[in-house]
């Protein structure tokens, strides 16, 4: 064997290793893709037994739906002020967790404010439901503060349950943007913040213009990956509210469940599980150019 060919054979040894892994996984990627896409362009697959092949009909069909534009609108509220949520609560405490204080005490805030992140879906769901039903907690300290006057059904409210549900995202997600910030908040250099500090600038005037600037390619890149997961999220929508009270809290993943699960309009489910991997796709795009540009 030539030495062409022995280095090609060398370099292409942990490959092979790869490659049942790969097909495997690339096989359980892009069949149910596949799938998908079909079931899609067929008049209700599955209950059917020979479904008819109708093109683009579902996809004009959803689009003229009104309750799917009002999932749309929800799932653009919904992850537009969780992202937020995410973003402004995350960078506030990252910011105190990352101050010069004891490195016990630093440790244990540390590990304390991760936790949200730690607990699953069905954990987080149960307890805020607890917590936001009529006799919940929420409304006990709300009325022995004098806030209101009578119990609210945070969650069983038209008016207040995508708030409420946004405030249990926020506390949910928090912890990723926190950690994101807290690893790059190392890398900023002491020496700007030194020459800030003989310029007399303080708090504010650092954090403007020393803290976001130099974090600023962190902050892109950690809003469009956390934008992508909150576009898609499903658990904790479904097991909080169920997408209700009526289309209150509709978003487009649960209208894709409950149309597959409840009305069994599979055909129509696939429609919007694909307009949600059209959007999400844009979204990956986008970032993975982000991290393209940072290496």
């Amino acid at each position: 064997m030539t030495r062409p060919f022995r280095l090609l054979a060398a370099s292409g040894t942990p490959y092979l290793f790869l490659l049942p892994g790969l097909v495997i996984l690339g096989a359980l990627l892009s069949v149910p893709l596949y799938k998908v896409v079909e079931y899609s362009l067929y008049d209700n697959v599955i209950v059917e037994r020979n479904p008819t092949f109708v093109g683009l009909q579902n996809y004009r069909e959803i689009l003229g739906d009104p309750g799917y534009w009002t999932a749309g609108w929800n799932t653009l509220l919904f992850t537009v002020g969780s992202v937020a949520g995410h973003m402004i609560v995350g960078i506030g405490l990252a910011l105190l967790v990352n101050a010069d204080i004891h490195p016990r005490a630093r440790t244990f805030f540390r590990s304390m404010l991760v936790l949200p992140w730690i607990f699953t879906a069905v954990v987080v769901a149960l307890n805020w439901q607890l917590l936001l039903n009529p006799f919940g907690l929420v409304n006990y300290l709300l009325e022995g503060a004098g806030l209101i006057s009578e119990p609210l059904d945070w969650l069983g409210n038209p008016d207040l349950a995508m708030w409420s549900l946004l405030l249990i995202s926020t506390w949910r997600g928090y912890p990723f943007i926190m950690v994101s910030f807290l690893s790059g908040l190392q890398t900023v250099p002491r020496e700007l913040y030194e020459a800030a500090d003989i310029d007399g600038a303080g708090f504010w005037h650092k954090f403007w213009h020393v803290t976001l600037p130099q974090l600023k390619p962190v902050i892109f890149g950690v809003a469009l990956l956390d934008l992508i997961w909150t576009f898609q999220l499903f658990p904790l929508v479904w097991l909080t509210t169920g997408g209700g009270p009526g289309r209150a809290t509709e978003v487009l993943s649960t209208l894709t469940f409950r149309l597959a699960f409840v009305d069994f309009e599979f055909a129509q489910a696939a429609t919007v599980a694909v307009s949600i991997l059209i959007i999400s796709a844009a979204f990956t795009v986008l970032y993975l150019r982000n991290e393209a540009r940072r290496l």
